[in-house]
């Protein structure tokens, strides 16, 4: 080899080794996908991101985000999924029914961490909140515990009301419904339950709730009320029924009162699932990492709809609320 080809060989290598380090540091930034069922921008999206970077993740620095909305059809999520699945994600986050469903069918070894969930071991996505046993884990609340507080908080609005409907997705989780049938008993109330397969079930079961007399309404948890709030709280309106919500996105677009897990709780829900990725990311296994449930809940109430119900909060509620919608 002369002198000429040997300087070439190697400043060759010389120069070229930077660009093979920097080419393994991108393909080592993990990459994180991002299952969305509703639409940009939605809550939970910002906080999940602030969540990162509380942990020392930037976008496009040490961590890539691979984020897919489908844009309130669940129909599309399967497809989504496996898009991040052929991007090669780390792990996947996603929230609801239909979004876990689709993660999980869409490989069997990636991660999944749930930004938000109803009652995630009564779907059977993990063995048990303490023992999820499997690749998915996350944040779950549990509606059969909240069943009670629901009916109770609408029946201290409603005093002297002795019948009140009870809007179910059959798709659900049938404890949540059994369990506020129990607690129905215990504060004299008979239930009409409205079971529902889906949003052109509504009107139908309205008009039944109002043919048998109903005087409220409990609005079960399910990804389906969720994305059909604002149907929801406007037939309420509509049929003049005093109802009662999971969340409050609800009583932010009309429904009378809400309680729920309380959003803004930094512990809760988006902003707390980006702790479950971090553990993830380096080297935790979903199956050993418990399911954490809400702590911290809220309350809501919407004196603009009560007024067009014709009704009168009770002050000792209205003392007890996180917030008034006036």
């Amino acid at each position: 080899m002369d002198r000429r080809a040997f300087i070439t060989v190697v400043g060759g290598s010389i120069l070229g080794a930077p660009l093979v380090v920097e080419a393994q540091q991108r393909a080592a930034v993990p990459r994180v996908g991002i299952l969305r069922l509703d639409s940009p921008p939605q809550l939970g999206h910002a906080e999940f991101v602030q969540g990162l970077r509380e942990l020392g993740y930037i976008e496009g620095r040490n961590i890539a985000l691979e984020i897919r909305w489908a844009e309130d059809r669940p129909e599309r999520l399967p497809d989504l999924a496996a898009e991040l699945v052929r991007r090669k994600v780390d792990v996947i986050v996603t929230h609801g029914i239909p979004g876990i469903r689709a993660a999980r069918d869409s490989s069997g070894t990636i991660p999944i961490v749930m930004g938000r969930m109803g009652d995630a071991d009564g779907y059977g996505f993990v063995a048990s909140l303490a023992r999820p046993g499997g690749r998915i884990t996350g944040l779950s609340f549990q509606t059969d515990e909240l069943s009670s507080k629901w009916l109770g908080l609408l029946k201290e609005a409603l005093p002297s009301t002795a019948r009140i409907a009870v809007l179910w997705e059959e798709a659900s989780p049938v404890k949540q419904l059994r369990a506020i049938e129990s607690y129905a008993h215990t504060v004299s109330v008979q239930l009409h339950v409205l079971t529902v397969r889906g949003p052109d079930d509504f009107d139908t079961a309205f008009r039944s709730a109002k043919g048998a007399k109903a005087e409220g309404l409990v609005i079960l948890g399910s990804v389906i009320h969720s994305l059909r709030r604002q149907q929801l709280a406007e037939l309420a309106v509509a049929y003049r029924l005093p109802a009662i919500y999971y969340h409050r996105g609800f009583a932010e677009v009309g429904g009378l009162l809400a309680y729920g897990p309380k959003e803004s709780d930094p512990s809760w829900g988006w902003r707390r699932a980006a702790v479950f990725v971090d553990k993830i990311l380096k080297g935790a296994k979903p199956a050993d990492l418990p399911v954490e449930q809400p702590t911290v809940f809220e309350l809501l109430v919407n004196l603009k709809t009560a007024k067009a119900l014709g009704l009168t909060i009770p002050q000792s509620l209205l003392l007890r609320a996180d917030q008034v919608i006036r």
